[in-house]
């Protein structure tokens, strides 16, 4: 079984590093809407990699965008997001500070910024949509899909333990593994760019 679109999606999402995020925007909750939020932000990330792992070839083929193509121009996200998360910051964070307030003004904070773009933005579902051309058979698919379920759970237990978390590790301790994420990530996208390369010109591989 490869487990490499598992470590890639969690090095990607990276909900540790959201943590100080959802505190901040849970700061004035009760116990149960904090439970509410986390819940619906974990189901959230899973629908979200779940529909991209199902519809999003699909979706590329309306638009007419070949995959290859898509490779090369995900992999450049997945590296942009891997630079951002060097200098400790989330993956898929906004970069306007004003769209995040808005955000936050919305319905259920839950939905966004929380899952999108924060958790489950344009990074996330490039890499599953690549991740999900590479899948030959139903299994692979099904297990995909999966993987979305372990990112959800792993999204959870982050959102409920956020404060011991956050109190164990500190700021320098999440900045430190939002770091480490990164760098991995940053290996990941490399890969992914030169695979998309390689068909667009198969003489890169000779």
């Amino acid at each position: 079984m490869d487990f490499k679109p598992l470590v890639t999606l969690l090095a990607i999402v990276n909900p540790l590093a959201i943590v100080p995020f959802f505190i901040h925007y849970t700061q004035n909750f009760d116990d149960e809407q904090r439970r509410r939020t986390v819940l619906i932000s974990a189901f959230s990330c899973f629908v979200v990699i779940a529909v991209s792992a199902l519809m999003g070839l699909q979706i590329l083929k309306f638009f007419g965008i070949s995959l290859a193509s898509f490779q090369v121009g995900g992999g450049m996200l997945l590296l942009t997001s891997s630079l951002a998360m060097l200098n400790a910051q989330p993956a898929e964070a906004k970069s306007n500070a004003e769209e995040m307030h808005d955000a936050a003004a919305r319905a259920s904070i839950a939905v966004v910024p929380l899952t999108i773009p924060l958790l489950t933005g344009p990074a996330t579902m490039s890499t599953v949509v690549i991740y999900a051309d590479k899948a030959k058979t139903v299994l692979q698919l099904t297990t995909l899909v999966g993987y979305g379920v372990v990112v959800a759970l792993a999204t959870a237990l982050c959102f409920s333990l956020a404060k011991p978390i956050a109190r164990r590790l500190g700021k320098t301790g999440i900045n430190v593994m939002t770091r480490l994420m990164g760098l991995i990530l940053a290996a990941l996208a490399v890969e992914v760019m030169s695979d998309g390369l390689v068909k667009l010109f198969p003489i890169l591989g000779k």
